[in-house]
């Protein structure tokens, strides 16, 4: 019988389930693929603390994914936790509620092991990038960046879709204001960013995560959510600076009204997109190339190694 693997990601924003199976030239085949957006980072940044109600929409999740564990029979489960669980003072509160509901614990990683991880996955699915590759991973809590060359370089930045919105993005849409005080707290992150990965000499970028692969659809005009349509497909630095600015200036049920739109990205999408419009400025790119593997993939790898 094939080896199955099941690998978790707990971002800040949502949880995501994968099961897979080798495949031919060491790449994954997917049993079963899942997302749910739970906002585990629901006030983190502000409290300090995991809300009571984010830790249950978690959990409802996870008695979901566990089920499916189960059913597809998967031999080996790992499940990561990312910046919201880093950062929250009462996170055993989340680890006992993981070991109950999934038998086992959820390895809270450190910012180098999730940029580690999502680099192994990103470029995994992505054969002939020419080094050094720059995989960025915009998460709801932090982003983390990785170039890859003869080794890794790597760092976690506290700056994400969802900490972004909830220091300062509180108006619909966002005042000016309080977009120029987020993309000074981005510009901010990525000047220290840089003194340990020298994002100018990547030759490839590659953005993972919700925040990129939304605005690659908007930018190539999707009427609906294609994953192998957005996998592997390129945005110019300009096309990102077009798509951006109208996000920003639209209300909350113009963006849910896009058909590509995630409803739990709707109120997150114009931080996201601020960080990677400012990540391309920086590096000076031409294009951005769009991945659907990233830390998920890079964990079932490992899983299957």
């Amino acid at each position: 019988m094939t080896q199955r693997v099941a690998a978790i990601d707990c971002g800040t924003n949502s949880i995501r389930l994968l099961i897979a199976e080798p495949g031919p030239g060491g790449r994954l085949v997917d049993v079963v693929r899942e997302m749910r957006i739970v906002r585990l980072g629901q006030g983190v940044d502000r409290t300090g603390r995991l809300a009571p109600e984010a830790i249950e929409r978690t959990r409802l999740a996870l008695i979901e994914y566990a089920e499916l564990i189960d059913k597809h029979g998967a031999s080996a489960v790992r499940m990561v936790a990312t910046s919201a669980t880093r950062d929250a003072a009462n996170r055993s509160d989340f680890t006992e509620m993981v070991r109950v509901v999934l038998g086992a614990d959820p390895e809270v990683i450190t910012g180098a092991e999730e940029a580690e991880l999502s680099f192994t996955g990103a470029v995994a699915g992505l054969p002939g990038a020419e080094p050094p590759v720059l995989v960025a991973d915009i998460g709801g809590g932090s982003t983390e960046l990785v170039l890859g060359g003869s080794s890794l370089r790597s760092h976690s930045m506290d700056v994400g879709c969802v900490r972004m919105t909830e220091r300062h993005l509180h108006n619909d849409p966002p005042t000016a204001e309080q977009i120029a005080a987020t993309v000074a707290d981005v510009r901010a992150a990525i000047v220290t960013a840089s003194r340990d990965v020298p994002i100018t000499e990547a030759a490839t970028f590659v953005g993972v995560a919700g925040t990129v692969t939304t605005l690659a659809a908007l930018v190539h005009g999707l009427t609906s959510y294609d994953p192998a349509a957005i996998h592997g497909s390129s945005m110019t630095a300009a096309q990102i600076h077009d798509v951006t600015a109208p996000l920003l200036a639209m209300t909350h049920e113009q963006r849910a009204a896009l058909p590509v739109m995630h409803p739990g990205r709707v109120d997150v999408i114009g931080g996201g997109a601020i960080v990677l419009r400012e990540l391309v400025d920086a590096t000076g790119v031409a294009t951005v190339v769009a991945s659907e593997h990233d830390i998920l993939d890079g964990t079932a790898l490992r899983l299957l190694r």
